[in-house]
This record gives C-alpha cells, sequence and structure tokens, in this order.
C-alpha cells in the first residue's frame, strides 16, 4: 500500500496582527483531526504553526489531491476560522478564498504539498515550512539539495545520487509545466529557477528508476484573489537518505540565509532565517521571514517524531547572519532593493496609490 504525506496550511487567523496562530487554533485543528483518524479518513497527523499559520501535517493511503483529505483539511481551516473570530483575532479565514469547498483545494487559497510513495523499510522525511514568503524561496536550497556537489556530496560520492535528478519547475504565472534533468540540464534550470516570483520547483524526482523525492506547494493567493491578500508562505515535503539527499544535506542550504520576497506588506526582500519550532513568531518589521523544519520517520502510515531541527545550536550563526543582513535591509527603508519591484508590487496597495496620483503627472516637457 502506498502512502501519502500531505502538508497542508493557511492563515485564519494570528494574535496581535500578523505574528502567530495561537494554541486554541491548533487545539480545534487536532480536535478535528484526531475525529477523522478514529473514523479512518486518516492514518496519523501533526499540527503545528509557523507564524501566522496554522500548519497540518497528515499521512494516508488516499494518494495525491484526494477530495476526502482536502475537504477534511478545508473544514479544519473553516473550524479554526470560527475560533479565531470567536477571539476577535487579525484575519480570520483571510487564505479561505471560497464559500465552499469544490473537491480539491486548488485554488482555494491554502497551500498543500504531497508526496506519494512506497514507504521504504526506514522512511525519513522533513516538512519545511515558512513565514512571510513566496514559494520560489525554496527555490535555492531545493537546487543546493538536488543538484550542487558543493552541498550534497552524495551527488559526488554516492553510486544512488551520482544520476542526478528531474526538477519540475512551474511558471506561476502562464500555468505551465517544464521536466529538466541535472546535471545534465543544471543551467537550463538554473536559467529559469533564479526568477523565483515566475518560476517555482514544484517537484524533484530520483531517477532511473524514477521515485518522488520532494514537493513544493506553489499557491500564488494574489494570482488567485487578483489583489494583496498576504504573502504565501509555502510549505515543502522532502525524503531523505539512500536514494536521496542524507537529512544533513538536506539541512546545509539554510545554513544561508538568502534573500527571499515578503517580509512586511509581502512587499519587500529579507534574509530567511532558519528557526526553531518555539521560534516560528516572526516580529520585526512583521519578519524577517522565517522556516522550520520537522524531522520524521514514517512506518505503515504513523508519524514517527518530530524532531525540531532547526534547533540546533548549528544553526545560530544563520540566526546571527540573517539579523545582520535584516539590519542593513532595513536601513533602506522604501527604497529598493528592500522594497520589491513594480512587477512585485502589482497586488498591493500601490497600484491604487499610483491612480489617484495619476491625473496630476504630465508630460516632462511641459
Amino acid at each position: 500500500m502506498r502512502t501519502t504525506i500531505s502538508v497542508i496550511k493557511a492563515d485564519v487567523g494570528s494574535l496581535a496582527g500578523h505574528h502567530v496562530s495561537p494554541e486554541p487554533l491548533l487545539e480545534a485543528a487536532r480536535a478535528e483531526l484526531s475525529r477523522a483518524r478514529k473514523e479512518g479518513l486518516i492514518e496519523d497527523f501533526y499540527v503545528t504553526r509557523c507564524g501566522d499559520d496554522l500548519e497540518l501535517i497528515m499521512t494516508h493511503f488516499r494518494g495525491e489531491g484526494s477530495g476526502e483529505v482536502h475537504s477534511l483539511a478545508w473544514e479544519t481551516f473553516k473550524r479554526a476560522t470560527d475560533v479565531a473570530r470567536e477571539l476577535g483575532l487579525y484575519g480570520a479565514g483571510q487564505d479561505l478564498l471560497s464559500d465552499a469547498f469544490s473537491g480539491n483545494l486548488r485554488g482555494m487559497g491554502p497551500g498543500f504539498a504531497e508526496l506519494e510513495f512506497e514507504e521504504r523499510p526506514a522512511e525519513p522525511f522533513v516538512v519545511f515550512m515558512a513565514d512571510k514568503t513566496e514559494p520560489g524561496a525554496f527555490n535555492l536550497p531545493i537546487f543546493r539539495m538536488f543538484a550542487d556537489p558543493f552541498n550534497t556530496a552524495g551527488l559526488v560520492i554516492s553510486p544512488k545520487l551520482h544520476r542526478g535528478f528531474a526538477f519540475e519547475v512551474l511558471d506561476v504565472k502562464e500555468g505551465r509545466v517544464v521536466e529538466l534533468s541535472a546535471p545534465e540540464e543544471m543551467y537550463d534550470i538554473l536559467a529559469l529557477i533564479g526568477e523565483p516570483g515566475r518560476y517555482v520547483v514544484r517537484r524533484v524526482y530520483a531517477k532511473d528508476p524514477r521515485e518522488p523525492a520532494a514537493a513544493v506547494s506553489t499557491t500564488r493567493l494574489n494570482l488567485i484573489a487578483g489583489k494583496y491578500v498576504g504573502k504565501d508562505d509555502p510549505v515543502a515535503v522532502v525524503r531523505a537518505q539512500s536514494r536521496f539527499p542524507a537529512l544533513g544535506e538536506i539541512l546545509e542550504p539554510f545554513t544561508f540565509p538568502h534573500l527571499v520576497a515578503g517580509w512586511m506588506r509581502g512587499s519587500h526582500a529579507g534574509p530567511l532565517m532558519p528557526v526553531s519550532e518555539a521560534d516560528a513568531r516572526p516580529s520585526r518589521f512583521d519578519g524577517p521571514p522565517r522556516v522550520m523544519a520537522l524531522g520524521f520517520n514514517v512506518r505503515r502510515g504513523r508519524l514517527i517524531g518530530p524532531s525540531d531541527l532547526f534547533s540546533d545550536v548549528a544553526f545560530d550563526r544563520a540566526r546571527a547572519m540573517a539579523n545582520e543582513v535584516a539590519d542593513y535591509m532595513r536601513r533602506h527603508g522604501p527604497f529598493m532593493p528592500h522594497r520589491l519591484g513594480a512587477e512585485e508590487m502589482e497586488y498591493t496597495t500601490l497600484p491604487q496609490v499610483l491612480e489617484r496620483l495619476e491625473g496630476r503627472f504630465r508630460a516632462a516637457g511641459d
């Protein structure tokens, strides 16, 4: 029987602004998923938060895109939204962009990453959850995990990894996908994913034989709603060991807090800071952007873990570097490169400012 890992997230309300999903929302989600586990809909679950996002990690045998599992997540988010409204929390239900469930969650607001596979005798995997950034924030670390030999020694010295991996890249604006192979098409991959606001690594596969290795959520809330409704705050699932990178190779890319789009009002560039589960509570200028990593094993659909992977002191220097970069970027104030460029600002409130000034512009020669 094939096991499916579904990681589904949504911002349905937060305490003191865009800061943290409080415990009552997590309790509501646990109650819903406990009921579903007793009824046999899912095998196991873990509920957590990353900033203002409520995160549902579920295992089941129903495959990717299961309407039953997606409906469960939708109803769970609705129940948590009810609690958020009762408590008067900020942004209650903001990621639920529809009034009714329509078969699966695609285009409805919540982000999700899913992997279906035959379990190995030992099946370790990592769930990454980010806040105050966009799906393309995972482009650089995913590339380094699966295609950069300076990061992943196994690409050079392990026969199981030596053949490389296939990258499925999504053009989020045109809604089209291309699959490229590393190392043969490494430069083509980089030509696309170096523009993370448009091209996003959606999936990675081991080659010969083909097997799923990683999945990333690719929801762009602004493209769905036609206006700014919050940054997309992606999640990712990455399998570890044997035919895949080792755990340390999967985590190593996050020792470099690279610049990502998001932060305050989804309109600024800032460093992606790796943090523990307890520290995934962005507050400085609503940031800086955070990423947390939980390590699990799965056995016959049951979760073992998690281990809070970025709580390791080995990531202290990355956090210090992120704070220093945050200081530097903040000193730019409303100027680029801290503030995003015009294309990324298209769905914010900035166009309303420009519209109000339109009648006051005149030809430069006048």
